[in-house]
């Protein structure tokens, strides 16, 4: 029995402990916290000239308020959070404090003027402004003489109360759809007499770079010529391209050898960041068909510029580069134009394009395999320790090697026993399947060692080297 107690009263002790902890933890919390901020008060005059004003604050971090009339009297009453006062003013400006008192004690305070005027409001101005936060949304605010509040419809949904709105307030509105909505105002003095002003606002879902085809709300016009037909459709082939849905491009038979479609934006490309285009294609035609695209002002289709680039793939999504830097881009060009197999009459077959955007990736990724036989890409060699390393052609086309260019090496007189050279490749190296490399090499000498060292890009220290 004694052991049993013992027990008890340590856990007891240790209990308590915890508690004092939890306690003390508790109140350092409390007393951290600051004092009431965002302190406001919503006037709401009886529209019956009768003076009746209710009287709601609000704060951020509030326990309690102390509310004082503003009158010829020195009342003041207490309010908890959600909790309004009742008072009857005659006409006049009152200067309303607001005392408002967080758990710990801390004090803010503000004073605002209520103005009781049985006049209607004049000379309303009502502001709307974009939602930033919404491509959809509005944000409206409004001034009036002697107005003490506005109510606001917005114009799309005729079963939706008016949202209130202070002297100096603002308040928002997503639409849910795009079109012209009539956005009205009614302000409110202290008498029943109002002012009402609307404004219509365009709400529109702008048809701009990058497209990529998923949205519910813009409609995507192809203006197809030369016999192509093209629409937007699901994605016939998430491989590759997890998209919802793309555009079909079908070069009917017997189509024009120029067939194609033509895109419109609202707006013209902003070429200042990015100089490049790319697409993502989609062709059931053997590597090399050509798909052109043709960038046009709006108004002068003279004022053009085009790219032709090979596909690489057959019946699978790959992405094709189109670089533009060298084009007139102090022009605006307004019309996106696509052609599939440019040059060739149509034959029934159907394309799939998506992903349209400005990019700064280069048309080929620099990856294993490394063949040196590009001519799209930049091989550039980093050389160290005395080592020089050059893109030439094949000094010696024969057995294992026909290709027609391949790295030459130099490890000059008098180098460093690590001389050597590196190359940086655009993405890492997927070992996933494979974990050994092959290279094909020509010396002079037989016998010597030949170091292949790998390296992460960011930190060298990451590292693996064979000989």
């Amino acid at each position: 029995m004694k052991k049993t107690f013992y027990f008890l009263s340590v856990l007891l002790l240790a209990i308590m402990a915890i508690v004092s902890c939890t306690e003390d933890d508790l109140t350092e919390q409390v007393q951290n916290l600051a004092a009431p901020q965002e302190l406001d008060i919503t006037f709401n005059i009886l529209q019956d000239n009768s003076g009746m004003v209710t009287l709601t604050p609000s704060a951020s971090g509030a326990a309690s308020f102390e509310l004082y009339y503003g009158d010829d009297t020195e009342e003041s009453i207490e309010l908890l959070p959600g909790e309004s006062a009742e008072r009857i003013y005659s006409e006049g400006n009152y200067p309303i404090r607001l005392v408002a008192t967080s758990i710990n004690g801390k004090i803010s305070e503000i004073t605002k003027d209520l103005l009781v005027s049985f006049r209607a409001p004049e000379n309303l101005v009502i502001n709307i402004v974009d939602d930033p936060n919404s491509s959809f949304g509005i944000v409206v605010s409004a001034t009036a003489d002697f107005a003490t509040m506005f109510e606001v419809t917005f114009g799309e949904d005729a079963t939706l109360p008016a949202q209130n709105l202070a002297t100096d307030g603002e308040t928002g509105y997503v639409y849910n759809s795009i079109g012209d909505y009539v956005v009205t105002v009614t302000a409110f003095s202290g008498g029943a007499a109002t002012t009402m002003g609307t404004e219509t606002v365009s709400i529109i879902d702008p048809f701009l770079l990058p497209i990529d085809f998923e949205s519910a709300t813009l409609a995507y016009n192809f203006i197809d010529f030369g016999g192509a037909a093209s629409a937007k459709v699901a994605n016939p082939d998430l491989a590759g391209n997890n998209s919802a849905f793309v555009a079909e491009t079908t070069k009917t038979a017997g189509a024009q050898v120029f067939a194609g479609t033509v895109i419109e934006l609202d707006e013209a490309i902003d070429f200042t960041t990015f100089q490049k285009i790319k697409l993502d294609s989609w062709s059931p035609l053997p590597a090399g068909a050509i798909v052109k695209m043709k960038l046009e002002n709006a108004l002068d289709s003279n004022i053009s510029t085009e790219l032709d680039v090979p596909t690489a793939a057959t019946s699978s999504w790959e992405t094709l580069i189109f670089d533009f830097s060298a084009a007139d881009l102090t022009q605006q060009y307004q019309k996106v134009i696509v052609f599939y197999d440019f040059g060739n009459a149509g034959n029934s077959d159907t394309f799939y394009f998506d992903n349209i955007e400005l990019t700064d990736q280069s048309p080929i990724a620099l990856e294993l395999p490394l063949d040196f036989e590009s001519t799209l890409l930049t091989y550039n060699f980093d050389n160290f320790g005395g080592a020089n390393t050059s893109l030439v052609s094949n000094p010696d086309i024969s057995g294992l090697n026909t290709s027609s260019m391949v790295g030459n090496l130099n490890k000059s007189s008098g180098s460093q026993v690590w001389a050597g050279s590196f190359i940086e490749l655009d993405n890492p190296i997927d070992f996933s399947l494979m974990q050994m490399i092959s290279i094909k090499t020509w010396s002079p000498q037989s016998g010597i060692t030949v170091k292949m060292k790998l390296e992460n890009l960011a930190d060298p220290n990451i590292n693996v080297e064979v000989d």
